[in-house]
């Protein structure tokens, strides 16, 4: 029986980065609640740490250095025969986008931690800031559909990370690195399986299961 397959837009770094595509990789694999295939994985970085990883996991890696328009993304996803995207780290503004068949996984609360230059170190530091004011006693880690706006399209799932007092930036950012990988495979495998979903144009549209885990 074929599996749905997703191809992952994780930008890495020159030198590292793509852990929750390496980690949703190997759960498709080997963990029987994630019903799905990595068909490729893009970086705009051509040698970086997603393409040793994708060399690696031997899951097929294409280059994308832009420019990054609607028809670049539209042709590089039909092309990789998948239906379904999952942005794991993609630090690029996703256009041209089916919004019903696109997700994306961010290191923080929605919306208040989101939008333009929002991503990685930067969401820690303002929670961490945020925490130190009173202002809330958890971090998070929110998937949503993508629209063509920086973190708006609805969400699909959110699970709250603790903060301990003695967190840095650095320690907070490696819990919620741990609640990711734990979620972001069955939480997928259950969008691309149909469990999840909405219409692509109307928030109010988006079906969860009955028994869905929505913290």
């Amino acid at each position: 029986m074929n599996k749905p397959k997703v191809i992952v837009f994780a930008s890495g770094s020159k030198d590292g980065g793509g852990s929750g595509f390496e980690n949703l990789t190997l759960e498709s694999r080997t963990n029987p609640r994630v019903n799905l295939e990595v068909a490729a994985v893009v970086s705009n970085h051509k040698d970086g740490g997603v393409r040793q990883k994708a060399d690696r996991l031997n899951v097929p890696f294409i280059h994308f250095p832009g420019p990054f328009g609607a028809e670049e993304y539209q042709r590089i996803v039909k092309e990789s025969g998948a239906k379904w995207v999952a942005l794991s780290g993609w630090l690029k503004l996703a256009k041209g986008l089916d919004p019903a068949c696109t997700i994306n996984i961010h290191p923080g609360p929605l919306p208040e931690f989101g939008g333009a230059g929002m991503y990685g170190h930067h969401v820690h530091d303002a929670v961490i800031d945020a925490y130190g004011r009173g202002e809330l006693t958890n971090s998070a880690v929110t998937m949503h559909f993508v629209t063509e706006n920086y973190d708006e399209g609805p969400t699909l799932f959110k699970i709250s990370v603790p903060i301990d007092d003695e967190d840095t930036t650095e320690s907070l950012a490696e819990r919620v690195n741990k609640a990711e990988h734990e979620w972001q495979p069955i939480i997928t495998s259950l969008v691309v399986n149909g469990k999840i979903s909405w219409d692509g144009r109307n928030p109010k549209s988006l079906k969860l299961p009955k028994d869905y885990r929505h913290i």
